[in-house]
């Protein structure tokens, strides 16, 4: 049976199919969080991909050669952060944005009536898809130079015809390589999902600025609303493993008749 390293030893020894060195983690972490840094190392390399079953508790417990309770402390952890999905009965999964319970996980908008089944679907359209060098705002926000490529997408979101959200994307060239209007204006699932399957992108966690703002001549044309109407400004950066900011995004939001959504915890 697999032991746990003594308190005097470095990070478990990895399997070679692992990247990196055990000795880029912090060597004063606790042994689970070590275990939850190798397991997202093996996730952010592709190792097992969106969707994917990962290894059960005890192969992982052999390749760490650690117990399975701290594999397991590893998971949960993991599981809570929205990486991993445990099934009862058959295992864990890498989390996915294709999945109906968390495709829409960062879509906030709620009808004021909580009638979720009646909103339906988010209907799209692409407004426009343009690769152009990066201002250094999106400089920043991406985590890149000014001048380096970027991909610009703006599109509407509407429920049941009516247009609801108004945002403009900014995601980095390089990464996003090949991504048109064409494949945007095609896909019927969720933009994240798109992501996940053609470039290998998930994003993981967001986070987001919201204030109160008035419609713009262009926002109030393609909302559908009065000028100077009072909408929500949400402005997100999303980031894949490792905190790598992979999308900004600043969306503006109609509430006449919805609500924006958090929990809090």
């Amino acid at each position: 049976m697999p032991t746990t390293p003594s308190p005097t030893s470095d990070l478990p020894e990895p399997d070679p199919r692992s990247a990196g060195s055990d000795s880029e983690a912090p060597a004063f972490s606790p042994l689970y969080q070590q275990i939850k840094t190798l397991i997202l190392r093996s996730l952010q390399t592709g190792e097992w991909k969106p969707g994917d079953a990962i290894p059960s508790e005890f192969e992982l417990a052999a390749r760490y050669r650690v117990s399975q309770g701290t594999v397991r402390k590893a998971i949960d952890e993991l599981a809570t952060d929205n990486l991993l999905v445990r099934r009862q009965g058959k295992g864990t999964f890498v989390a996915t944005h294709a999945e109906a319970l968390t495709q829409y996980r960062f879509l906030r908008l709620l009808p004021d009536t909580g009638d979720l089944d009646g909103q339906g679907p988010a209907e799209r359209r692409i407004i426009e898809c343009r690769r152009q060098r990066a201002s250094a705002e999106v400089a920043r926000q991406l985590g890149g130079r000014t001048g380096d490529p970027v991909l610009q997408v703006k599109r509407v979101l509407s429920f049941s015809g009516a247009p609801a959200i108004l945002e403009d994307i900014w995601l980095p060239g390089g990464a996003f390589k090949g991504l048109t209007l064409e494949t945007l204006s095609d896909d019927t699932g969720p933009m994240y999902a798109l992501f996940e399957a053609r470039f290998g992108v998930r994003m993981v966690r967001a986070v987001e600025k919201i204030k109160a703002v008035g419609a713009d001549a262009d926002a109030a044309r393609l909302l559908a609303v009065s000028e100077g109407q009072p909408l929500l400004s949400v402005e997100r950066v999303a980031y894949t493993y490792n905190d790598v900011p992979m999308e900004w995004r600043r969306g503006l939001y109609r509430t006449d008749g919805r609500h924006y959504r958090n929990e809090l915890s």
